[in-house]
């Protein structure tokens, strides 16, 4: 993962010394005036996929939204000795380059720029500490190493020894095994390139099958990604799938690849192109965005990023991630590679507050030694979590299957697995993603700032929405109660009833039911019905364990929402005639006659009597064998004593007084 710092969005105040060093600037401008495009018509700038994320999340459209204003893009373009480079509408500036002292100054004056500084130039030095910016993050083909776990479990993928280690530290192979590989879910991956990435064997499925949407280079200005074998490496860690040898995080999504570094310096126009790359994904409509790259510190030392900058507002990567989470986008960022060197903090934008920031750990979940320390400067919690960047399994260059270390390699094997867990709750947004991965880590009660709430476990996560999605109700009628309820299932899972009756002290299993059939997660709905004949009238519960994973290994189950209901008639046997109300006496104009009989009723008269004997009600009803709930018109009626008398045709079944409060 790359160093870099940042210039702040809002200034770097020229000085006319530097104009011989920076060639290439960042303008700002101070409104989207004079603009072309409204936001009554975002179908002219947004894919509908991008508005249908934001419909679905109640994401307000926003000038955030809008273009950088044409009008003002072509004056820039028609000073002289400008080379236009990119546009940035969230940041609403665009970058140039530029020798001529005389454009930097045309450009200044212009009404509607905000302010132009210098952003970059030719390289001064190979990095501030003489050093490759990836020399870290080397990577080498195999031999795998030999401390891997072997394969245990029947998986719907044949992993490998050395795939098995990664996902099974994050239980995510359950994930996989109940049909969310990524489906219908695209990604996009920033990086500093992808070379081969159309020839490279642990790609072949994601080629043939068309799961490259589309490429562009922010760096060059063309769709030809083939720059840098990085972003190539971090690719393999979701979409590889070589059965048996190496399987990605989420080998059936989509991708976007944008190339936003430039592998041979360090500057933060490179931040500028990350925003400008984060925007076309945000607008093609991406859900993910998986990022390896970080900045701190650049070529030119006077354009450094400090240690308070991390705090998640300041640096251009950081307002642009930001945005891109409000946007609905689900942001993963590799936490840095400074954990064993003087500058040993995080990079942005894995400061950003909504920005999911991984640091690495090894197959046993030991912490890389390399891996940048937290916490974000304004003390937030950073890492977030953590995932496989030791030694992970990767696809190199010279077309083997090899592995390496960084935090940029964990990146992409969480942002796979945090893509697979949302392929199941579309219906949750990205920050409560985010909030679910965090509460599911290891240590999440106990954050640090080496691996922040720890290595999530995806099975836990799972849990926890389904335990949010689920919804469940119960009725009852005539001495049965029914149970319906909504959840998300494959038909491995299984359900269990649990029942809790006054005169129990705990719930009591009292029947199961198997899912319907199919081997990837879906929507479904249940009934189930009680008969609560010998049941005492109070609150009957009802509550539902789904068995999420059957294995003997595996055995997992959650309880889902409890669901109470009223009986307000004893359900004993019925052993005799008898009548009785409930409630009795009543206060809120409703009472409830119950009449149980061993025959059934067809001319059943009912009256309704004060206590002089006057008759104040009659009505006429019918019932069968058994006990029937009869409501009584006791609104009408004034405070005092009732009595109420029911009859078979011309013989009495029983009488009941009531008093009406």
């Amino acid at each position: 993962m790359k160093k870099v710092l940042f210039l702040s969005f809002v200034a770097l105040l020229l000085l006319s010394g530097s104009y011989a060093q920076l060639t290439r600037y960042v303008i700002n401008f101070k409104d989207k005036g004079n603009n072309s495009f409204t936001l009554s018509n975002p179908g002219a700038f947004l894919s509908q996929r991008a508005l249908d994320r934001r419909a679905r999340y109640n994401i307000t459209l926003d000038s955030a939204d809008l273009p950088v204003s044409p009008s003002y893009i072509i004056q820039i373009k028609s000073i002289p000795n400008v080379t236009f480079l990119n546009t940035s509408k969230w940041l609403n500036s665009v970058t140039i380059k530029t020798s001529d002292a005389a454009a930097v100054s045309a450009i200044s004056a212009l009404p509607f720029v905000k302010s132009i500084s210098g952003i970059a130039s030719k390289p001064l030095q190979k990095g501030n500490d003489n050093e490759d910016k990836f020399e870290n993050e080397s990577t080498q083909a195999g031999p795998l190493p030999a401390n891997r776990m072997d394969q245990i479990t029947d998986d719907y993928y044949n992993y490998g020894a050395a795939s098995f280690a990664e996902v099974n530290l994050h239980k995510a192979q359950f994930l996989h095994d109940i049909g969310l590989r990524g489906q219908g879910m695209q990604i996009a991956v920033i990086d500093a390139g992808f070379t081969n990435y159309a020839t490279l064997k642990a790609f072949d499925s994601i080629n043939a099958n068309g799961q490259i949407l589309d490429t562009w280079d922010f760096v060059s200005g063309n769709a030809d990604v083939n720059d840098h074998a990085h972003g190539m490496e971090c690719l393999s860690i979701i979409g590889a799938n070589m059965p048996g040898q190496f399987i990605g995080k989420a080998p059936k999504a989509d991708f976007y690849l944008y190339r936003s570094e430039d592998g041979a310096t360090e500057y933060p126009i490179e931040e500028h192109n990350w925003a400008c790359a984060a925007e076309r994904a945000d607008s093609a409509g991406a859900d993910v965005i998986s990022t390896s790259l970080g900045y701190t510190q650049f070529d030119d030392p006077s354009l450094n990023h400090t240690y308070t900058d991390m705090n998640g507002r300041t640096t251009m990567a950081a307002i642009a991630a930001t945005i891109a989470a409000r946007k609905g986008i689900l942001v993963f960022a590799a936490l840095g590679n400074d954990g064993n060197k003087p500058w040993h903090y995080l990079s942005t934008p894995a400061d950003a507050d909504s920005v999911l920031s991984v640091g690495a750990v090894n197959v046993s979940g030991v912490v890389g030694s390399f891996s940048s320390y937290g916490p974000a400067s304004d003390g937030r919690v950073k890492p977030d979590v953590a995932s496989v960047g030791v030694s992970a399994l990767l696809q190199a260059p010279s077309n083997n299957i090899g592995y390496g270390s960084g935090t940029s390699f964990a990146c992409p094997n969480m942002a796979g697995m945090g893509a697979c867990l949302w392929q199941a709750f579309p219906e949750f947004n990205n920050i409560r993603i985010i909030k679910t991965i965090q509460k599911a880590g290891s240590i999440s009660l106990t954050p640090d700032d080496r691996i922040g709430y720890g290595i999530p476990n995806m099975k836990t996560a799972f849990a926890d929405l389904l335990t949010g999605f689920a919804t469940s109700e119960v009725t009852i009628n005539n001495c049965t109660a029914t149970l319906n309820w909504t959840s998300k299932d494959v038909s491995s899972m299984k359900y269990q009833v649990e029942r809790k009756i006054p005169s129990d002290t705990s719930f009591r299993k009292i029947g199961e039911m198997a899912p319907q059939p199919g081997s990837i997660l879906a929507k479904h709905s249940y009934q189930f019905t009680d008969d609560l004949t010998n049941v005492a009238n109070g609150i009957i519960e009802y509550r539902l364990k789904q068995i999420i994973d059957t294995s003997v290994s595996g055995l997992t189950s959650i309880y889902l929402k409890t669901a109470s209901a009223s009986l307000i008639s004893d359900c004993s046997a019925v052993t005799e005639n008898k009548i009785y109300i409930i409630p009795n006496p009543t206060s809120n104009g409703q009472a409830k006659l119950i009449v149980e009989t061993l025959y059934p009723v067809a001319n059943m008269p009912i009256a309704i009597y004060d206590m002089k004997g006057s008759l104040l009600i009659r009505m006429n009803s019918s019932k069968p064998e058994g006990r029937t709930v009869i409501d009584l018109p006791v609104s009408n009626l004034a405070k005092g004593k009732y009595l109420i008398k029911v009859m078979n045709g011309n013989k009495p079944i029983g009488t009941a007084g009531l008093l009406n409060l």
